[in-house]
């Protein structure tokens, strides 16, 4: 295995988050926050790492998991695709062209579903306070934890080294004393490593960083703090609440708070998001029926990616669709059973769209998303039609 990368203290020294960590943390206007051991998962490339275990002739070859040649959009990619700018989210067609040698694999979520199980019986290992991001991705709070290990470093060196042996894949982790920082630091050592950022690092660390690379801040975000001035955590940081809430409303004292290394958001035991959405804004504006149905594949086709890979299912279905004048419009529809298919969220967005046409004035905005969400094993044998909201 790799060496593993630690964070290392302001006296050069390596600094795990111990039982004698510092004493807690005071940000400028904020409550203290009780020093924790979050520790952040985060499996290498997980979907195309996995074909790649699987079959060793993908080994070395840049990898695309899902989509294909013609249409759909990349559900993961390897890091020898990466290397071309290959990214997840990428609609096919820019994938191969900017590598065309890239290969695309099908899918198989019962594999990756199947071995996310073996990972999470490695955390239960060490903790039962588990917030699943994704089938990949987790939050861990260790600060009490069941083989009584005082270091959160060590605790995640023993799950890495673990998810190695059992699955024979490479993860990261972050360790920090908040999620934050946690995520940030599962970033910084990509792939197949660990870095920890100790309670004496946290607000150094952040102020340099560009805002876009903050868990939290959006491109949409990113642009507008760009417009504003706002390039990296310093530049947040010297900002005045009262002037991030009058801009960003209630994410304002979320930005005010990391931008000092502070997040007191708790680890979440079996959290499930309330709904599950993704949108895009277009070039030029649409106006057929035909330009937006294709327009929604890309959109479809992230929304199913995640309830594939979280094991997430919904009951309504909400399209959103913006003007070229921003006005802004939602419709809904609601089913007994949960959303079965990709198929059928395509069917049912479809569905909300054809009474809006023809449309008055261009679309410059599509989105869909679903909510009144469950988890895939709660499922109905059945998705019936209701009626829209």
């Amino acid at each position: 295995m790799a060496a593993f990368a630690a964070g290392i203290a302001e006296d050069g020294g390596r600094e795990p988050l111990s039982e004698r960590g510092a004493p807690e943390i005071r940000a400028d206007g904020l409550n203290p926050v009780r020093q924790r051991k979050i520790i952040h998962i985060d499996m290498d490339a997980f979907y195309a790492s996995v074909e790649q275990r699987d079959d060793p002739s993908l080994r070395g070859r840049p990898v695309a998991v899902g989509g294909s040649r013609e249409r759909g959009v990349v559900a993961a990619a390897s890091y020898e695709a990466r290397k071309f700018g290959v990214r997840s989210a990428m609609p096919s067609v820019t994938a191969k062209r900017k590598c065309p040698d890239l290969v695309f694999v099908k899918p198989r979520f019962d594999v990756y579903k199947a071995i996310s199980a073996q990972i999470r019986e490695i955390f239960a290992e060490h903790t039962p306070i588990i917030e699943p991001l994704s089938l990949d991705e987790a939050y861990l709070d260790v600060t009490e934890n069941i083989q009584n290990i005082p270091s959160a470093t060590a605790i995640a060196e023993a799950i890495r080294g673990r998810i190695r042996e059992v699955t024979n894949l490479t993860a990261s982790a972050g360790v920090s004393y908040n999620k934050f920082l946690a995520k940030l630091a599962s970033d910084h050592r990509k792939p197949d490593g660990l870095f920890v950022i100790t309670p004496t690092m946290g607000a150094g660390f952040v102020e340099d960083l560009p805002v876009g690379r903050f868990h939290g801040i959006g491109p949409a975000t990113a642009a507008k703090m760009e417009r504003l001035g706002i390039h990296t955590g310093r530049d947040l940081r010297e900002r005045p609440l009262a002037f991030l809430q009058e801009r960003f409303g209630k994410a304002g004292p979320y930005y005010y708070s990391i931008s000092r290394g502070v997040d007191e958001r708790p680890v979440r035991a079996n959290r499930i998001r309330k709904s599950v959405g993704a949108e895009n804004t277009f070039g030029s504006d649409l106006h057929q029926f035909d330009a937006m149905r294709e327009a929604l594949q890309p959109i479809l086709d992230k929304v199913w990616r995640y309830c594939e890979t979280s094991g997430i299912r919904g009951r309504t279905v909400t399209l959103k669709v913006k003007f070229s004048d921003f006005r802004q419009i939602t419709r809904s529809l609601s089913v007994q059973a949960p959303v079965s298919g990709r198929a059928a969220l395509e069917g049912f967005a479809l569905d909300l769209l054809h009474p809006l046409m023809p449309v008055p004035k261009g679309v410059r905005l599509l989105g869909v998303s679903l909510s009144s969400l469950v988890v895939a094993d709660e499922e109905a044998p059945e998705t019936q039609f209701t009626l829209p909201l």
